[in-house]
């Protein structure tokens, strides 16, 4: 409607009036209801044919859209096993902070297995006290067994030595016994050193790696206990959170509830273009955005970035082939947007819907020294239909409550 009333006064009026006061037609007499086409017939078609062009031009450079909104992501709470619960530290709706315990699960079998671990580590500790005193028994075992050694070795030399000086004085058949007692002194020596490396080679490397090895399952089995407690990832609010003492958590099936983090959806807003407009979305675009649950309010927005695929077309593999005629929806540009100022999305609900307007502008190519008078005269017209397009948008910012509460029935 605002645009045919711009379009009429540069069309229909100038008709008009060169038929009123050139041709001096009169309305009510020469121009009447039932001869208006034929005597502003050029003005009529001129006006029809300016409006649609402003229309077509406004929408296509200067986008807009219906379809926005704050989405946010949410965080499932889950276990990373399942368990029944035994306990639960908040309420349905609640704010959390991050490391907040939100509930415990049954501990009974992680703690028996952290008892088992303990018990395994002292029985290592234990073994090791022993090896240090079966140490000391083989050092002394060496001891003595040398001792012996030395005394049966010095029994033989003397009475080898009186042999050598007087042959006959000692019987041969006690040098022998000597001798054999000599080489099983000496095997005592041997079995007392073969005894001292085995508990050195115990307490050197086979306690230690089975002392390691039971501290590693300490350490899992304090880590599964502590999986028990689901705690907060980050900070954020907790909502419709049912979870109660029973009940049963399972990652596939089962999650305890959401958790939505502390400034979501307040940080931009995504708005779907129609397809044609991908060539005109650019980042670096300002865009103003009104929010139902912020009425009356003209936030300024500019376009961060723009998603470069379209979502309509987007396929997994499987057995049967795409077919194109598929396609229901045509899918949107999807933009992303940011206030323009510091805080300019505060008191917007995340989630909420919006209404964006994004604006072209040519500054820049109209500056240039290479742009001929022709371009920049056009495309100062497109910069400047751009008011056009802001007048709705507050005029639809002003109408949204009438509208979202009275004219719907709600």
């Amino acid at each position: 409607m605002l645009e045919l009333i711009l379009c009429s006064l540069v069309t229909i009026l100038p008709d008009y009036l060169y038929r009123r006061y050139r041709q001096g037609k009169r309305f009510g007499k020469e121009i009447t209801f039932f001869s208006v086409w034929y005597e502003l017939r050029w003005g009529i078609t001129g006006c029809l044919m300016l409006t649609i062009a402003l229309i077509t031009m406004i929408f296509y450079y200067h986008p807009s859209t219906t379809n926005a909104a704050l989405y946010f992501r949410t965080v499932p709470i889950l276990p990373e096993s399942s368990g029944r619960v035994a306990q639960v530290n908040v309420g349905l709706s609640q704010d959390v902070k991050e490391g907040d315990v939100l509930f415990r699960l049954d501990s009974s079998r992680q703690e028996a297995a952290l008892e088992a671990a303990k018990r395994k580590v002292a029985e290592v500790d234990a073994a090791l006290h022993a090896a240090q005193a079966d140490m000391l028994k083989a050092e002394a075992q060496i001891n003595d067994a040398r001792a012996s050694y030395q005394q049966a070795k010095d029994e033989l030399d003397t009475k080898t030595e009186l042999q050598r000086r007087n042959p006959g004085i000692v019987p041969q058949r006690d040098i022998e016994k000597l001798q054999v007692l000599v080489n099983g002194r000496q095997a005592g020596i041997d079995a007392a050193m073969a005894t001292k490396e085995s508990v050195t080679a115990q307490m050197s490397t086979i306690l230690p790696a089975q002392k390691a090895s039971a501290e590693a399952a300490l350490a899992q089995a304090q880590v599964d206990l502590d999986k028990t407690y689901i705690r907060a990832g980050v900070d954020g609010r907790v909502e419709q959170f049912a979870l109660r003492v029973g009940d049963v958590v399972n990652q596939a099936m089962r999650p305890a509830g959401i958790l939505i983090p502390a400034g979501a959806g307040q940080q931009s807003l995504q708005a779907g273009f129609g397809q044609i407009e991908a060539q005109v979305i650019k980042p670096g675009m300002v865009a103003e955005a009104t929010c139902i649950s912020k009425p009356w309010v003209i936030i300024p927005m500019v376009v961060v970035s723009v998603q470069d695929f379209i979502a309509a077309g987007q396929f997994r593999s499987g057995e049967q082939l795409i077919d194109p005629q598929s396609l229901r929806q045509p899918g949107s540009i999807v933009a992303f947007l940011e206030p323009l100022y510091k805080g300019g999305l505060e008191q917007v609900t995340p989630g909420s819907r919006c209404i964006v307007n994004a604006y072209t502008s040519n500054h820049d190519v109209i500056n240039a020294k290479e742009t001929s008078a022709g371009k920049a005269f056009a495309l100062h017209v497109v910069d400047a239909t751009a008011v056009v397009h802001a007048l709705l948008l507050r005029v639809q910012a002003l109408v949204l409550p009438v509208q979202t509460l009275v004219l719907s029935g709600h």
